[in-house]
Order: C-alpha cells, then sequence, then structure tokens
C-alpha cells in the first residue's frame, strides 16, 4: 500500500509539473492574442491573396510578426517571473533574439524572457537590503541596463541561431507529417491530452508559434486547427444530448452553446470523465477533422482563440469556408456517432448515475490525483472560512478566461440572488490573488492553486456550470 501511495503520489506531482510548465507557456501568449488577432486580420485583408490586396497597408504584416508579437511575449513572459522590471529586460533580451535570426522568434522569446526576468530577480535578491539610501534608482536603472544589454548580446550571439535551427527542425517535422498526410495522427495525442487541462499550453506553447511563421508565408496554417477544432466537444455534447440520462442530459444543451458559440472547451472535459470510454469518440473527431482539413487544404489565417464557431469565421481566409466547415462537421458527425454508440452500451445504473457524481466517481478512480485530491481535503478542512471572515471567492482555472469567467458568473448570480455581498472573480491558477478567501477550482486543477494560495479555503468542484458545491457556499454565507 505505502509503494503505490508513493507511486500516485509521484504520478501527481509529475502532472502537475506538466500543467506547471504548460501554464507559463500558454501564459504568455493568452494575455496577448488579442495582437494576434489584429495581425491575422490585417494579413487576411490586406495580402495580396486576402479580401482586400492593399500593398500599402500589407506593409503592417511583417512589421507586427517580426518585432511586435515576440517583443509582446517576452515582455509577457518576463513579468511572470519578476513583475514590470522582469517584462522590460525580457522585452530588452528578446530584441536580441529577433535580430540573430531570420524567422518570427515566438519560440526564442518564450525562452529568453522568463529567462532573463528569474536572472534579474536573483541579482535583485542578492542586493536587497544593502544599497544606500538615495542610491536605489540609480542601481535599478543601471543594473537592469547592464544586465540586460549584456544577456541581449549573449541571445543575438547565441541563443537566436539555436533557437532557429530549431524551429527550421520543428517546422521540417510538420511539413514532414503533411507531406505523408500523417498529421491527423497528432490527434491520439492532443485530445487526451486537452481533458487533462492542457489545452492552452499545446494550443498556445507549441502549436501556435510554428503555425505563425507558416501564415507568414502561406496567408494560413492548419495548425492553428488541430487543437481549437470546435468538433469532437460538439459531437460529445450532443450526443449527451440524444443518448445521455440525468443532469448530464439535461445540461447538454446549455454546454453547447457555451462550447460551440463561446468557445470554452474546458465545459466538455468532466462529461468525458464520467465516461472515459468517450475519449475513443474525441479522438475519431479529432482525427476525423484534421484528415478533412488537410485532404480540402484548410487553414486559418491567425489562432482561433478561444475555439469558437465565430473565431473560426473571422480567422478563415478568403475562399477557406467550405474547408474549414467541413472539416468542423466531419469532426463532430464522427464523435457523434461514436459517442452516441458508446453510451448507449452503458449500463443501466451507470447511466442514471448524476454528473456531477460520476465525475467524482471517476476522479476516484483515477490514480494520478488520488494523493493531490487527499492533500486538498485537509487543506480545505482546515482552512474552512466562516461567513464573516469572507470578502472575496476567486474561481480559477488554467488560462483565467474560459471555465473561471462561466464559473464566477454562475456563482455571482447565485450569491446575488440570495441576498449575499460579496466579490467573486475570476483569475488563473497560478495568479491567485493573495487576499483571496475561498478558491474555487477544478479537482484537477487543486493542488496547483493550494500551491499558488495555501492561506486560503479550497473548493473543489467537477462540472463548473451545474455543481452542489455552489449552493453549499451561498447557504453557508447567507
Amino acid at each position: 500500500m505505502a509503494t503505490l501511495a508513493t507511486k500516485q503520489a509521484a504520478s501527481a506531482g509529475v502532472r502537475v509539473r506538466v500543467q506547471q510548465f504548460g501554464r507559463l507557456l500558454s501564459g504568455m501568449v493568452m494575455p496577448n492574442i488579442g495582437a494576434f488577432i489584429a495581425w491575422g486580420l490585417i494579413t487576411a485583408l490586406f495580402i495580396p491573396t486576402g479580401w482586400a490586396p492593399n500593398a500599402h497597408l500589407a506593409k503592417l504584416v511583417g512589421p507586427i510578426i517580426t518585432y511586435l508579437l515576440p517583443l509582446l511575449i517576452g515582455y509577457t513572459g518576463g513579468t511572470m517571473v519578476h513583475g514590470k522590471r522582469g517584462g522590460v529586460i525580457g522585452a530588452v533580451v528578446t530584441m536580441g533574439v529577433i535580430i540573430g535570426s531570420d524567422i518570427p522568434m515566438f519560440l526564442g522569446a518564450m525562452l529568453v524572457g522568463p529567462l532573463a526576468g528569474w536572472v534579474l530577480k536573483l541579482f535583485d535578491r542578492s542586493v536587497d537590503g544593502k544599497i544606500k539610501a538615495g542610491f536605489e534608482m540609480l542601481v535599478n536603472n543601471f543594473s537592469l541596463g547592464i544586465i540586460g544589454g549584456v544577456l541581449s548580446l549573449g541571445a543575438y550571439t547565441g541563443i537566436g541561431p539555436v533557437i532557429q535551427g530549431l524551429t527550421n527542425i520543428l517546422s521540417s517535422g510538420v511539413q514532414f507529417l503533411v507531406n505523408h498526410h500523417l498529421l491527423p495522427l497528432v490527434n491520439l495525442i492532443i485530445e487526451p491530452a486537452k481533458v487533462l487541462f492542457l489545452n492552452n499550453a499545446i494550443n498556445h506553447g507549441i502549436l501556435s508559434p510554428i503555425a505563425v511563421e507558416q501564415a507568414t508565408k502561406a496567408g494560413k496554417s492548419i495548425l492553428f486547427m488541430l487543437e481549437s477544432n470546435p468538433g469532437p466537444g460538439l459531437g460529445i455534447l450532443l450526443a449527451y444530448w440524444l443518448a445521455g440520462k440525468g443532469s448530464a442530459k439535461s445540461s447538454a444543451p446549455g454546454a453547447i452553446i457555451i462550447h460551440f458559440l463561446g468557445g470554452i472547451q474546458e465545459i466538455y472535459f468532466p462529461y468525458i470523465l464520467m465516461n472515459p470510454r468517450l475519449i475513443l469518440a474525441v479522438i475519431g473527431g479529432g482525427v476525423t477533422g484534421t484528415f478533412t482539413f488537410q485532404l480540402l487544404g484548410a487553414g486559418l489565417s491567425a489562432p482561433a482563440s478561444p475555439g469558437s464557431i465565430f473565431a473560426y469565421i473571422a480567422m478563415t481566409p478568403k475562399g477557406g469556408y467550405l474547408p474549414v466547415f467541413a472539416g468542423v462537421i466531419a469532426a463532430a458527425a464522427v464523435s457523434f456517432v461514436l459517442a452516441t454508440l458508446l453510451l448507449k452500451t452503458v449500463k443501466q445504473s451507470e447511466e442514471e448515475i448524476d454528473l456531477e457524481e460520476a465525475s467524482a466517481k471517476m476522479r476516484d478512480m483515477k490514480t494520478a490525483g488520488t494523493a493531490a485530491q487527499t492533500a486538498a481535503a485537509s487543506t480545505i478542512a482546515v482552512n474552512a472560512r466562516s461567513k464573516s471572515e469572507v470578502r472575496k471567492i476567486v474561481f480559477a482555472c488554467d488560462a483565467g478566461m474560459g471555465s473561471s469567467a462561466m464559473g464566477a458568473s454562475v456563482l455571482r448570480k447565485k450569491l446575488q440572488n440570495a441576498g449575499v455581498n460579496i466579490t467573486v472573480v475570476n483569475s488563473p491558477v497560478s495568479e491567485i490573488p493573495a487576499d483571496a478567501d475561498i478558491v474555487v477550482t477544478q479537482k484537477t486543477l487543486t493542488d496547483r492553486a493550494i500551491a499558488s494560495n495555501p492561506k486560503a479555503e479550497h473548493v473543489s468542484i467537477d462540472n463548473f456550470l451545474k455543481s452542489p458545491r455552489y449552493d453549499e457556499l451561498v447557504e453557508r454565507l447567507k
């Protein structure tokens, strides 16, 4: 038993570290998605093959992709590590990798931005309390300038060419998969990883940097669509609407709107966790969708974030709507058929289990998170807050924009209807405010939330749209 517990704890620790690394990657891109979309719209409109070709306005395309977007990523990465000072030095060093290469340096910015912020953070710690009064500004400015300059020179002469070589290798690997019609096999990895809440890391940390480079040359890239395709999730939710039971069936229509139109993919993850066999359905849908995209030459001009059908429409280049819609529909159809067949083969006793109860049961069966969830339960008991102590409730998710925003909205409305005046906000799980009294997360993220803010009371849920824990909180805080 002790050996099993040790293995479970180690497994949970690895999962947390992978999620944290993925959060670091996606955290540098997610806040800047608006800039990517702006670049994508300009590209789709004004390049020679765009909707309204204009050579003068198309001059914006190159500088934005070469300078602005990598600098934003580098600044954001440095800020994540060491605040504004880290952001400034991250941007300075990112300029070194930009000039030291001939391609857009997204991967380079993801590397040197946090690294530069970390180096400056080490220096600031070493001199903390040792600077004479009146010299603080002088030391702060010159230390950032000197360290930033040195690191920028190193990035220009060493890191830039290395990252360019790595990017060329990755691009060649992707091109090999495309040329040999093997790209759909990537969904064998992507779809299970998404259900483990690695969707943002995969899309924005790995695929988008390569896709952007492809889009600068061809005006579009299929890689923007591998993870964000809303079709597989739509098929799962349609199957539950048709063949599901209980709360899973009744909640599916609302989830369809949030997922397909709102682009929040996390909404359908609990439906798979309650019946893990359905992972086969989303894999089948993902492979089919990507095969259809590749067969018909589909692609988007910029990241579709969130993965809404409206985002797909906005990012589709001129003449590309039929291939894009065909891939989404094909993915949804295959996922729907497979999921319906799998649901109809579930035993009657299993079908009648409530969505929340079934999700909890499946989480108990998943050995990877057992030790971490046990620790979470003990933290909840120790940090339970009384009504008078609660001023702020924070709903946290991986990126702080999708499921957390929806969950915060649901909980805020319930509290308002009950006449409870408590602030409810949403945030990334790695940036939970220090003044949070209660933190609400999905179970797979609770251990990371505890690490981010160990003093708060932590509440775990499975379905952020419909959870009995919401009603329990409201009753407790009335």
